[in-house]
């Protein structure tokens, strides 16, 4: 069972001068990893302990993405990506926490984003809610580089799945492409633990951090109820065109 915790229309967090509408429910109890993936095969996202999916008025420009493990096609750089990664990050898998230098990279991920809402540092109470509270098996993948901090991934597993929630990392480093090594590493966890997909999130047209999405092919994406194969990365449509 799952309870209606907040629904009404707001400004679109990911296009200008649309609305959206993202009913939040909360599950009345921890979801089981097949709960979860049937969550997912119907769109949802996971944002602390809600679920929502998008239920805009007048734009379908979300599309909830996933990758077949199975059937990826890494590119040359995807390949290189990868190999640097690992060669020259440390890697640490646990538990969601939250501290004052996971806040600090937070800030600093979103400042080099210039969101005009992300312009006042986060609390470590918000970030907990966000990014550490949970209603499902949820894993924090750290990377670190010479010791230092340098990217969080968030991501939850299910029963033939993983989930990309968030992942915020130093916008200094851009040579190590931390955001694109985590789904990369993330779908060589996918391989290790015998799991079918990772979800990607919402691939949104004429939003440009999520643009790279779309780079990993062959893809699936979530339109109109059912889920389509895309075999090229999508042509870029004017921004709130439904779709």
């Amino acid at each position: 069972m799952e309870l209606i915790v907040y629904d009404r229309q707001v400004w679109c967090p990911y296009l200008p001068r649309q609305v959206a509408r993202m009913p939040l429910r909360m599950p009345t109890r921890d979801l089981t990893g097949e709960e979860l993936d049937e969550r997912l095969a119907v769109g949802d996202r996971r944002q602390g302990v809600v679920l929502y999916r998008t239920r805009c008025p007048r734009c379908e420009a979300c599309e909830p993405v996933r990758i077949d493990v199975a059937r990826f096609r890494p590119t040359r750089t995807h390949r290189r990506t990868l190999a640097r990664g690992l060669r020259e990050l440390a890697i640490e898998i646990g538990r969601p926490q939250v501290d004052a230098e996971r806040v600090a990279l937070y800030d600093r991920h979103k400042r080099a984003r210039a969101l005009a809402d992300d312009a006042h540092p986060i609390e470590p109470q918000t970030y907990e809610e966000f990014l550490v509270a949970t209603c499902c098996d949820s894993l924090e993948i750290a990377y670190r580089l010479n010791g230092e901090l340098v990217g969080i991934a968030i991501t939850d597993r299910g029963a033939t799945s993983l989930s990309a929630v968030y992942c915020h990392h130093d916008p200094t480093k851009t040579t190590l492409g931390v955001g694109t090594f985590s789904i990369l590493y993330q779908l060589e966890l996918c391989k290790q633990w015998g799991l079918r997909w990772l979800y990607l999130g919402l691939y949104v047209a004429g939003n440009e951090p999520m643009a790279y999405k779309a780079r990993f092919l062959p893809h699936e994406r979530r339109i109109d109820g059912r889920w389509h194969v895309f075999e090229k990365a999508p042509a870029e449509r004017v921004a709130g065109e439904s779709g």
